[in-house]
């Protein structure tokens, strides 16, 4: 029969660190316009990729190449 230990090194448990920690979320609440989720759930109907998925892709690509807008204000 196996016995719980009162303690554990945790340490010494798993020593390996974690490979997804640099890849954490954040939840977060922003206002987005209703054409633009509308695009992305149909993007979602053709790939089967969650429509939240393929916004965090999105922004994470623009994040990775550092895009920027080009906005004009006429």
């Amino acid at each position: 029969m196996n016995r719980m230990r009162e303690e554990y090194d945790i340490k010494n448990l798993n020593p390996r660190k974690n490979p997804y920690s640099d890849k954490l979320k954040s939840q977060i609440t922003i206002d987005v316009d209703n054409n633009t989720i509308d695009f992305f759930k149909n993007l979602s109907s053709d790939t089967g990729i969650p429509y939240q998925t393929l916004i965090n892709l999105y922004l994470t690509d623009c994040a990775n190449n550092k895009r920027k807008l080009n906005i004009s204000w006429s």
